[in-house]
């Protein structure tokens, strides 16, 4: 999985490829979150910065436009269209 990745950051880092390889499922994992669950999980954690919800919400638009969130999943007949038109 992702050896291309593994491979250049065991060349460009000290990292072992174990490390690597943990390293790159760690970010994965992260990005993996879908919109929904991301807004959800930000609420909850401005919120118990002491934030409002003025200022949460706010916070959140900003955050959304430099996240990578997971993309919808995708019927195989979407997957066609995309590829077709």
């Amino acid at each position: 999985m992702h050896d291309e990745l593994v491979d250049h950051l065991t060349r460009s880092t000290p990292l072992s490829r174990g490390e690597a390889l943990r390293v790159i499922q760690d970010v994965l994992a992260y990005f993996d979150e879908t919109t929904t669950e991301f807004v959800r999980r930000r609420h909850r954690e401005l919120q118990t910065q002491g934030l409002v919800n003025a200022e949460i919400f706010g916070q959140i638009e900003a955050d959304l436009t430099y996240r990578a969130v997971a993309p919808p999943e995708l019927t195989l007949r979407q997957l066609r269209r995309i590829v077709y038109g």
